[in-house]
């Protein structure tokens, strides 16, 4: 058995089918990764894995565009020719394991930032206690 896992977003929301009375959600997940090439410049590439996750019809309301996921499962290549005539190839993965790392609505829920006042710095001088100590 070959094992595919790793950490990405959502590339829209999940797609609900029903093949053969079974529920499947269907989602694409981008995989980014930042590398520097020969010549020290940084770049990033993004891999998309379509996934589908069977039988487990209440994530689909947690599977939301951006959200940020750990997937695992059992994958395949699969291969095709473009519009444009071009082979190509599309990696498919069976989720085994899927856990939500964010949402999308968290950003939502996180409180507004509070600005705090400026302090005049004749404040934040320390008084000296009244009396002296020998030490």
């Amino acid at each position: 058995m070959m094992k595919l896992q790793f950490i990405g977003h959502l590339g829209r929301d999940v797609v609900r089918k029903e093949v053969n009375g079974q529920v499947v959600l269907n989602f694409p997940v981008a995989v980014n990764e930042r590398f520097r090439n020969r010549d020290g410049i940084l770049e990033e590439r993004t891999t998309w894995v379509d996934c589908s996750l069977w039988n487990r019809e209440v994530m689909a309301a947690h599977l939301h565009q951006g959200t940020l996921v750990y997937v695992e499962g059992g994958f395949r290549v699969e291969g095709y020719i473009t519009k444009a005539d071009q082979p190509a190839a599309a990696v498919r993965l069976r989720v085994y394991h899927l856990q939500l790392l964010s949402r999308k609505d968290d950003e939502r829920r996180r409180p507004a930032p509070v600005e705090v006042p400026a302090v005049p710095e004749q404040e934040l001088v320390e008084e000296q206690p009244a009396d002296d100590l020998p030490f």
